[in-house]
Parts: C-alpha cells; structure tokens; sequence
C-alpha cells in the first residue's frame, strides 16, 4: 500500500475524501442565458473519472449581473438549475466522485467577452452586456465603465441571492460548496482597500470591509445542509503596496473560520490589473502556509502545481492539507491516475479502462482479468 500523502483519505466537515487531490473551479464559458451545454457534460464527465479526491463546478452566478462573460454558468433560476441537474445526471450515472460548487459574483469585473474573443470588457447597450456593480464606483481598468456602487439594501438582496443558490445546490445533491472571494471579484472587492473606498459600515476599516463578505458566508452557511462543507476561496494578497495582504487574510481566515468554514482554499492576485505577480511553481504555497498557521481547519494550495512530487512534498511539509489542481488537469485529465501510478496506489477509474493499467508500476487499479 502507497505510503503517499497524496493518496491517503481526507475529511472535510462532513465529507469524505479518497484522496487529497481537488479539482479547482475552471470556467468554461460554454453556457447560454447561464444554462450548462453538453460540453459542461463531456468536460465535467472527464474530470469526474480522474480519480481525484473532489471535483468543484465552475464559477456559477447567484444573478445574472454576476457573470464574468455571457457564457457563464449561473444558479439563479428554475431553468439554469434544470440545465445543470441534466448535465449532473449524466455525470452520476457513471462517476460518483463527490462534486462542489463555486458559487460567485465577479462584480466589477462582470460583462465580459469570452476569453477566445479577448476577453474585454463590453460596455452597457453593447451585445451581451449589462451594468456592473461593486463596492465602490471605480473600473478594474481605466478605459473599462465604472461600476455603479451597491447600496446596504443591494447587499441584503445579494446576501439572499447567494442563499437561493446554495439552497438549489442542495437540491441537486451537490457535496459541498465554495464560496468565490478570490481574484478580485464581488467580495474580494470589498475586502480589498484598492476596490474599497467606500464611507459606510461596509467600508474603511478592515472589520468593515470584512463585513459583506462575512455576511454572505453567513447566508450560505445558513442555507445549505449543517452536514455538508461550505468552504471559501481567498487571494491571500493582492500583490500591491497598500494593498489586500496576508496578514489581513489570516484575520479574515480566523473570522470564516469562527463562523463555520470548513476549509479555505489560498490563491492570490486580481484586484490590481498592474500588480506583479511572481508567478512560479507553487509561488502561492507560502501563502497557504501562513494561513494554515492561523487556523485550525484545512487549507487548499493551488497555483502551478504540476509535478507529483512536488505536490506531495506540499502535503508532507505541513504547508496545506490538499492540493488544487487546474489547467494541468485540462493539459492532462489522467493527472491523478499518473500521479497514483508515480507512487504506486490506487484510484477509483471506471472499469470500461482498467485495462489500460501499465503492467510496470503497483496496482494503478484494482488487477483485472484479461
């Protein structure tokens, strides 16, 4: 039996994990008027029999004002519910690997064009677009339109809305949930003082800019089952003077965690379209270290983490307890089986391909006949 970190099982709240391996949030910006397609079905059914330990759905919108892009998936009608229960049948009927959301805002950053055709913000009246929204009236670019800034009485309505959604999650059956408050989008504009600079009970200090954000973890705590995980993502800082920092994620941490967070996923960046990101192999990993040091419950490392090894030494180091994999995955959709291969344990792959099993490493899969 593999003595691997990175295959031993994991518990999240109350949900069990084979292995330590989570698929990260991808948007595919593949839906329409925010309904899944059958491409969610073929994309999702593929990192559904990876043999990692938890798959998290794309960012999904609790308001259509919410998208990144007009192809974003959303979680705010009876009709994007029903597209997503389709696509997460066909996935079930043959995977039964546990499944989270991400549900998000992008606020500012919202009314996008598709990555594929640049990616730019679209402006009011143009196709595909709408008004943005945030906590304060300034554009993530300067040639992008300024958001209008929310109200206390918008913010109890989005409060509601992330709860609407959290509730239709778990009437599709979905393990867990991930709260976006990363990558500058909605609450990481509120915490952050870059996007922040409002003069209300929601602005100014770093209690209150926590507030909002706090609130909707609240809400969403509230409105999904006590037994299932709710869980948050965070950009730990923003890579700018003055700006969002770790020490004050590790406040924020110990805030989520008082209130019934049950891992925090550690990335960071996207508040600043000028911030220098030292981007490198694992360059978030002591991010998450310093995190994990401020509380008590799991933490999530992502960010150019490709290697196996590399990986493993992660979790054996004790600088986070699970290991977020993204574009590696979309590179390499077999990463974890490669990966139990590499350390000789075991995944759970669907019978019709366990005769691809190499015959030169230990038991990638339960032997078989011929």
């Amino acid at each position: 039996m593999s003595q691997s970190k990175l295959f031993s099982p994991f518990q999240v709240g109350g949900l069990h994990l084979d292995n330590r391996i989570v698929i990260a949030p991808m948007c595919q910006y593949s839906a329409v008027d925010g309904e899944m397609t059958d491409w969610h079905l073929m994309h999702l059914g593929q990192m559904a029999e990876s043999g990692a330990g938890l798959l998290t759905i794309e960012a999904t919108a609790v308001v259509p004002e919410g998208r990144i892009t007009y192809g974003d998936v959303g979680l705010y009608s009876d009709a994007t519910e029903a597209a997503m229960r389709r696509v997460l049948d066909g996935v079930r009927r043959y995977c039964d690997m546990p499944m989270a959301i991400q549900l998000a805002h992008a606020g500012r950053k919202a009314s996008c064009e598709v990555p594929w055709k640049g990616g730019a913000q679209i402006p009011p009246g143009g196709v595909n677009s709408w008004q943005t929204v945030s906590a304060s009236p300034l554009p993530f670019k300067p040639t992008e339109n300024a958001p209008m800034a929310l109200a206390p009485d918008d913010l109890a309505g989005l409060c509601e809305a992330f709860a609407a959604s959290a509730r239709r999650a778990a009437d599709l059956g979905l393990d867990a949930i991930q709260i976006h408050g990363a990558h500058g989008y909605l609450l990481h504009q509120f915490l952050s003082p870059l996007s922040n600079h409002r003069d209300d009970a929601y602005g100014g200090s770093l209690e209150n800019r926590m507030r909002f954000p706090l609130a909707v973890f609240e809400a969403v705590r509230a409105a999904f089952p006590a037994d299932k995980p709710v869980t948050i993502r965070v950009s730990a800082t923003d890579w700018v003077e003055g700006g969002w920092s770790l020490e004050d994620t590790c406040v924020f941490a110990q805030a989520l965690e008082a209130r019934g967070c049950a891992a925090i996923n550690v990335s960071s960046g996207g508040s600043s379209a000028t911030a220098q990101v030292p981007a490198a192999p694992g360059y978030q990993v002591p991010l998450a270290r310093g995190v994990k040091a401020a509380v008590k419950v799991p933490v999530i490392a992502v960010g150019l983490i490709t290697e196996f090894d590399q990986a493993e030494a992660i979790l054996a180091s004790g600088d986070a307890d699970l290991i977020g994999v993204a574009r590696v995955m979309l590179y390499n959709p077999r990463w974890p089986w490669h990966a139990a291969a590499h350390f000789g344990a075991l995944v759970d792959a669907p019978p019709q391909y366990h005769r691809s099993q190499p015959t030169q490493v230990k038991a990638l899969f339960e032997p078989v006949a011929a």
